[in-house]
C-alpha cells in the first residue's frame, strides 16, 4: 500500500525559508515521479515541482523557479522541497503525489498525501 506523508509546514515570515518533506512507503518501481502541488481554498490545485528518480530530472513552475529546490533521497524514500524567499502568495496547503509521468497534470498522479499547511505572514 502506497502511503505519502508530508511534514515540515508552518508559519514563516516573508522572505524566509522553509523545507517540507514527503516520506513515501509501500512504493513499487512503477512510481518514478514525485511531485509537489499546492492548493488554496476555492482554487485549483497547481503543480509546483516534480522530480524523477530514474534520471534525476527536475521541473519547476515559473512562479517558483529560482526560489524552490526539489531533491530526493532514495535511501530514505523521502523527497524534499526547499523553499526560499517566500512570499504571501506562497501560502497554501502543499501536497506531494506519486506518479509515473513527469509534469503537473493532476490526473497523472495516482497517490496523494494529506497535505501540509505553509503560511507566509508577518
Amino acid at each position: 500500500q502506497v502511503q505519502l506523508v508530508e511534514s515540515g509546514g508552518g508559519l514563516v515570515q516573508p522572505g524566509g525559508s522553509l523545507r517540507i518533506s514527503c516520506a513515501a512507503s509501500g512504493f513499487t518501481l512503477d512510481y518514478d515521479v514525485i511531485g509537489w502541488f499546492r492548493q488554496a481554498p476555492g482554487k485549483e490545485r497547481e503543480g509546483v515541482s516534480c522530480i524523477s528518480s530514474s534520471d534525476g530530472s527536475t521541473y519547476y513552475a515559473d512562479s517558483v523557479k529560482g526560489r524552490f529546490t526539489i531533491s530526493r533521497d532514495n535511501a530514505k524514500n523521502t523527497v524534499y522541497l526547499q523553499m526560499n524567499s517566500l512570499a504571501a502568495e506562497d501560502t497554501d496547503v502543499y501536497y506531494c503525489a506519486a506518479g509515473d509521468t513527469a509534469g503537473f497534470a493532476v490526473p497523472a498522479y495516482d497517490y496523494w498525501g494529506q497535505g501540509t499547511q505553509v503560511t507566509v505572514s508577518s
